[in-house]
């Protein structure tokens, strides 16, 4: 009896096995010769070049310090680092022997060309909404690049979940042509912002949150609720934003141009090469474009940035009316007033007021520590503006007890809790990230 059971057991494994490898194959496409750079027309890898901008594929596939698009970038998840790859036409260790078939297929079905399954840090279920003619250009631009001979690294998860066959059951849970689009409706700006938004620059990959196995939420209140990556917490981007003045198109469009509002604060961390290195590649109407399409989804596409009473509340406190004097007031005081004090009725755009900042009124601490550990760089925010780092001259108490207060001053917010463990934890990550880049 237990002999049977066992070789009965034995026989459902080898079935789903080998259900799991039919599943999971696809055929190889045929390599082919490297093409000429003159094989592509210049009108047509310029155009390339601002949709690579568009879906930020130099910051994803550019380690630090190393050759743009030749891989190795390091992206955490919950099941361990997975490393980009090198996406030069290099012929032995990039796509210089991909065909414009074996490209499209990896960006629509996150297929490589030899039949692998790609992981969804790349992500495909995004990409599969972009259109034919802006694929042929994406190509044509990629395969013009400077080739790097950068050999794959490895991803670190543990066995088995690194098998990359595994990857098959995954999109037969979780992918979904047309999850993210194609989305019709709106404007044309609407639409063309929805088509840059939902496609190649996949915003929700960062902004929403993820279930156990690592897929995006996609519940009409899930979607856009904001999302911890990287060791920072990418805001919501809808209505459930804290926000004290409204997002409104101009506002975004200002943002998203610039990497700075007054009424909003400075783009940093995950957010600065989105701005500066990826939408920086787009011309006006197409970020107008996708401030539109987040407008509306904010709930505030009518709205107009105006002093109001939440402006009002906020820079009261930063005149002084914040409550109780603390050992986190006396170090603002010490170290963060000097710079960030406004007394008229707008706050200045060199001059942040961290009240209005979303990294004070997220439900996630991690930004804001960040900032305070690691300062905002000339290249990051306001282009020419800088923050110096306190990781060196404040410790986890002093920043926590620093946070701590300018959310109860600033804000209407609840408390976060166990802030003396959130700022060791991030200085200790961030300090290991550094070391081994």
């Amino acid at each position: 009896m237990i002999k049977r059971m066992v070789l009965g057991l034995l026989g459902l494994i080898a079935a789903a096995v080998v259900g799991l490898l039919i599943l999971a194959y696809r055929p190889a496409i045929d390599p082919i010769e490297p093409p000429s750079a003159t094989t592509f027309s210049p009108a047509l890898v310029a155009q390339g070049e601002v949709l690579a901008g568009a879906g930020y594929c130099a910051t994803c596939h550019t380690a630090k310090g190393g050759a743009a698009y030749a891989g190795g970038y390091a992206m955490k998840t919950g099941f361990g680092t997975i490393y980009s790859t090198n996406i030069t036409p290099d012929a032995a260790t990039g796509i210089g022997r991909w065909s414009e078939e074996a490209f499209r297929r990896a960006m629509r079905q996150g297929v490589a060309r030899d039949g692998s399954h790609l992981f969804p840090a790349f992500p495909y279920q995004h990409f599969n909404q972009v259109g034919d003619d802006d694929l042929k250009a994406l190509y044509a631009y990629l395969m013009t690049r400077e080739p790097v001979a950068a050999p794959p690294r490895e991803p670190d998860i543990p066995f088995p979940l690194n098998r990359r066959v595994l990857q098959a059951g995954w999109k037969l849970l979780f992918f979904r042509n047309d999850a993210y689009g194609p989305i019709t409706g709106g404007t044309p700006e609407w639409n063309r912002g929805a088509y840059l938004a939902e496609g190649l620059s996949h915003c929700s990959a960062c902004h929403s949150p993820r279930n156990g196995l690592g897929a995006e939420k996609t519940g009409a209140d899930e979607r856009y609720a904001g999302a911890a990556i990287d060791d920072w917490y990418a805001p919501p981007l809808n209505a459930a934003n804290r926000a004290p003045v409204a997002w409104t198109k101009d506002e975004l469009f200002a943002y998203l141009r610039t990497g700075a509002t007054a009424l909003h604060g400075v783009a940093a961390g995950p957010m600065s090469p989105v701005v500066h290195d990826g939408l920086s590649k787009l011309p006006d109407a197409d970020v107008m474009a996708i401030a539109t399409y987040f407008a509306d989804r904010f709930g505030a596409a009518g709205e107009r940035a105006a002093p109001d009473a939440a402006l009002a509340k906020v820079l009261a406190a930063s005149a002084g009316g914040g409550g109780p004097v603390d050992h986190g007031a006396n170090l603002y005081d010490a170290a963060c007033a000097s710079c960030h004090y406004n007394s008229g009725p707008m706050p200045l755009l060199v001059r942040p007021e961290l009240g209005l900042n979303s990294a004070l009124t997220a439900a996630d601490p991690s930004s804001l520590i960040q900032v305070i550990l690691h300062g905002v760089a000339v290249d990051e925010g306001l282009p020419g503006a800088m923050m110096p780092g306190f990781a060196q001259s404040l410790s986890d108490t002093d920043i926590a007890q620093l946070a701590s207060w300018l959310r109860r001053s600033r804000t209407d917010q609840p408390p976060w809790p166990d802030l003396d463990r959130q700022v060791a934890v991030l200085r200790t990550q961030s300090e290991s990230s550094r070391s081994t880049h």
